[in-house]
């Protein structure tokens, strides 16, 4: 892969493809931001790491209160040339990120799963859409960490750490990043991009599987919509 990164209205202009691809609808380039229908927009964030590969992207539910109706994160991908590993990435968080974020615009089931405040696999006192689950590596355990991922839900566990952490109460951003094989793992839990470091801990604590040979990952993304213990 290249060193050096592609230039934002190359990356914006494959953001609007895959996102109209990924909607049916149509996605543009405008003003420097990637405009759908309505007041909906998402952004290239400022990147903390360099790396040509690794993309930060806000969403923003209504471009006229950006404040408060933006949802930030950031997503890696690789490949053999930094185009092959943008679109990865990008695709990454479509899977993910953008299937909770489309979720909350459909409200319909047909993209998430939604958990009520009660539920036992949410997030106590919060409605949460939990977007999908996604997994790769190498090897034949590549998919381990993703299918324990899908069996061990997260939120319970990051309810007691996150909790009383939230800036807002509303359109709280938690991405879940993690795996590893038998010599190296990472483990990462951002908050609306900003990555929290006793939640990354937690994670690194849990039992989830570490495949001899080979690498698995997992990457995942819930949204908590507002919180109804207030």
């Amino acid at each position: 892969m290249d060193d050096d990164r592609l230039p934002d209205e190359v990356v914006l202009d494959m953001v609007a493809r895959r996102l109209t691809e990924a909607t049916d609808k149509p996605w543009h380039v405008t003003d420097g931001m990637v405009r759908g229908s309505g007041s909906v927009a998402v952004v290239l964030g400022e990147d903390h790491t360099g790396s040509p590969g690794h993309l930060d992207l806000d969403f923003v539910l209504n471009v006229d209160r950006p404040d408060d109706t933006t949802i930030s994160d950031c997503v890696a991908g690789y490949g053999g040339t930094t185009e092959e590993a943008v679109d990865r990435a990008i695709q990454l968080w479509l899977g993910t990120t953008g299937s909770a974020l489309f979720e909350l615009l459909s409200q319909d089931g047909s993209f998430a799963g939604h958990f009520a405040a009660d539920a036992p696999d949410g997030f106590p006192g919060w409605h949460a859409i939990h977007g999908g689950i996604t997994g790769w590596g190498t090897g034949d355990d590549f998919l381990a960490v993703q299918h324990w991922a899908v069996d061990n839900p997260l939120l319970p566990r990051l309810a007691p750490v996150l909790g009383s952490t939230f800036e807002r109460d509303h359109l709280i951003g938690i991405k879940a990043f993690f795996g590893g094989g038998k010599d190296t793992e990472t483990t990462e839990i951002r908050v609306n991009g900003v990555r929290h470091e006793e939640a990354s801990e937690m994670l690194a604590d849990l039992d989830w599987p570490r495949p001899a040979e080979g690498l698995s990952y997992a990457r995942t993304f819930v949204l908590l919509v507002h919180n109804e213990t207030g």
